[in-house]
């Protein structure tokens, strides 16, 4: 038995016990009400702002919301709905604005009569977060014909209500200042908020919202009568349509259902979900009904229309989404959320309803639009010829995988260690590079996987044509998750996957490559933050003994103007990594203590869907117009 520390029990008492009261606990752990004090978090504070104002439109008393990012720092976010009420709250003794914007819980989300039948900010704590992680927040009420104000500093009261004047207009405005002491990063961007504020009016048919960037004078202004149709059609605009939209809404004792898709020429499936106006990006149960309608209501379709005839042979879920662009949206009274953030849905109730309204509707479209029910089981059928030999290029893939103990001799020089946690994974252009990485490296943990030549793009290819590929297979045998149904991240070898490739336009299309391959095929290895890009120095200077390495012009020019300020040093430029020896390679790319890495990560999967299908996907309209618009941003290009 194990001994007990008496001591140590007696030092634990009540004293020990720290009760956080009002809004200090968001202060104290701000990570569990917003996620991240990132650049993420730091627009999540928008977000449950505009939530606020897309349940007053919801409710069907707010048409225009107008965001405006201020040069002084702050953003505000103005509706023409009702007002926060301004009466006293029995319950706490402060007025309703106090009430909400001091205590977490409080808001018109949970009673009856007065509050929302439907409502994003499920949990009503998303203005007193704000209000908690803000240096300053000044809250304005337009009501019963008065202007309305009292300001707040780190979640407490500054100043007692008062009214500035008088107005004809109703609704309410928040402006408030991200506090520095929480935020790694307190500068707004713009297009992480067009973003938002576009789908959010793709998603309420008949609100204007506008946001103006004081730091920039950028505006813009969306209102779309179209909906979920619009939605579907803007996301779709790069890529080859085989279908018109489908669309139906229809409101049920749950809630109300919303669903827009359209079949295009892609290989990929993009599916958008939401629950009362939030992108539930997990997915959740109204995802789970559509997905299991839209497989059953196909096979269906296909068999009465005898394009299968074999009884046991019918089309995957997998067969029947390939190319789907389809938006989900449902509005419900009490929404179940996974967490704070939102992002799956748990009703259960919302299955059954999303499955019935839809295999209805779907199964009626299909009958009276036989062209196009006839393109939707073609491109199915195409997707079911393509699994069965893509599923013999896996398990050709794995049984190679396993017979060389997950080793590529020649190719993959492995780690020592056994510790996917302390293991790294480096991904190496050419055998040079190679050479210098394999032998500079610290062999206990870093592994070394050579590239020759540029990778398939799989954006323009099918899964089977994918792992014919020597060199993508190669990296799944690697990395040992396997790929689409197969995939399991639980069996990744290395918990840092590190891109490194020469600082050169050839040298960023592969990283470009290798990047689409992690987001279509291995995304979770990007959710989960598995994913680096190494950063390379492009000058070596050095003068006598001194030297330094840079990473850029800016940084090369400011060294020369210090460090050698007096001398003519030597300036070398490192075209690619395999003109560096194996001990500069390693003090300036690969030594943990020393290294540059970006970690790749996702903060809007849809906005990345739409760059790499514009970047890599066959149309090549899109792709120059991208280029023309950008091309003048572009730093430091080599041809």
């Amino acid at each position: 038995m194990a001994k007990t520390n008496n001591n140590s029990n007696q030092d634990y008492s009540a004293k020990n016990i720290q009760v956080l009261e009002g809004l200090a606990a968001v202060r104290k752990r701000p990570g569990m009400y917003i996620g991240t004090t990132d650049i993420a978090g730091l627009h999540h504070l928008i977000w449950e702002i505009v939530d606020n104002s897309i349940d007053e439109a919801m409710a069907g008393h707010c048409n225009q919301i107008d965001l405006t990012i201020h040069s002084d720092g702050s953003l505000s976010v103005e509706d023409n709905g009702r007002g926060i009420p301004v009466d006293n709250v029995e319950k706490t003794g402060k007025t309703a604005l106090e009430t909400v914007l001091t205590v977490l819980h409080a808001g018109g989300k949970f009673g009856e009569g007065g509050g929302y039948k439907v409502s994003g900010g499920l949990h009503g704590v998303g203005v007193s977060v704000v209000n908690a992680l803000s240096s300053k927040l000044v809250a304005q009420v337009y009501l019963n014909g008065n202007i309305y104000q009292q300001e707040y500093c780190q979640g407490d009261p500054v100043t007692s209500l008062e009214i500035l004047g008088t107005t004809k207009k109703n609704g309410t405005k928040i402006t408030f200042t991200p506090d520095k002491e929480i935020f790694e990063i307190t500068d707004f961007d713009y297009k992480t908020v067009l973003m938002r504020i576009r789908q959010q009016a793709y998603l309420t048919k008949g609100i204007q919202i506008s946001i103006f960037d004081e730091r920039t004078g950028q505006k813009n202004r969306f209102y779309f009568e179209g909906g979920l149709r619009s939605y579907v059609q803007h996301l779709n605009k790069t890529r080859e349509s085989l279908t018109d939209i489908f669309y139906i809404e229809k409101e049920v004792k749950e809630g109300v259902v919303e669903i827009a898709f359209q079949y295009t020429g892609d290989f990929q499936e993009h599916l958008f979900s939401f629950a009362n106006n939030i992108n539930t990006h997990e997915g959740g149960m109204h995802l789970t009904g559509f997905k299991s309608a839209l497989t059953r209501t196909i096979n269906n379709y296909a068999r009465e229309s005898e394009f299968l005839k074999d009884k046991d042979d019918n089309l995957s879920a997998e067969d029947v989404r390939e190319g789907l662009t389809a938006i989900i949206s449902v509005k419900l009274p009490d929404p179940q959320f996974e967490g704070q953030t939102k992002a799956k849905l748990g009703n259960a109730e919302m299955r059954s309803a999303v499955e019935t309204v839809f295999a209805e509707s779907l199964s009626e479209f299909l009958g009276e639009n036989p062209d196009t029910a006839k393109a939707i089981i073609g491109k199915s059928l195409l997707a079911a010829r393509a699994r069965k030999a893509a599923r013999a290029a896996r398990d050709t893939v794995i049984r190679k995988g396993a017979l060389e103990g997950m080793t590529l001799p020649g190719k993959l020089a492995d780690c020592s260690s056994r510790k996917p946690e302390n293991s790294e994974l480096y991904i190496v252009e050419g055998d040079s590079a190679g050479g210098s990485a394999k032998q500079g490296r610290d062999r206990h943990t870093q592994a070394i996987l050579p590239l020759r030549g540029k990778i398939l793009n799989v954006e323009q290819a099918r899964l089977d044509r994918i792992l014919s590929n020597n060199e993508v297979k190669s990296l799944i045998i690697a990395l040992g998750t396997g790929i689409g149904e197969m995939f399991d991240i639980e069996r990744l070898r290395y918990h840092k996957i590190v891109i490194m490739t020469d600082a050169d336009v050839d040298g960023a299309h592969i990283c470009t490559l290798l990047l689409t391959l992690f987001f279509r095929y291995l995304r979770p290895l990007i959710e989960g933050n598995f994913v680096y890009i190494a950063m390379p120095p492009l000058y070596k200077i050095s003068h006598g003994r001194n030297s330094a390495y840079v990473y850029n012009d800016e940084q090369k020019e400011e060294v020369l103007s210090t460090t050698f300020a007096n001398v003519k040093p030597n300036i070398q430029r490192y075209k690619g990594l395999g003109e560096m020896n194996p001990e500069q390679l390693w003090e300036t790319t690969m030594d943990p203590e020393r290294r540059l890495m970006k970690r790749v990560n996702i903060h809007d999967a849809e906005q990345a869907d739409r760059i790499f299908d514009t970047l890599m996907g066959s149309e090549v309209p899109p792709r120059k117009k991208f280029i023309q618009s950008h091309a003048k941003a572009v730093e430091g290009l080599d041809i």
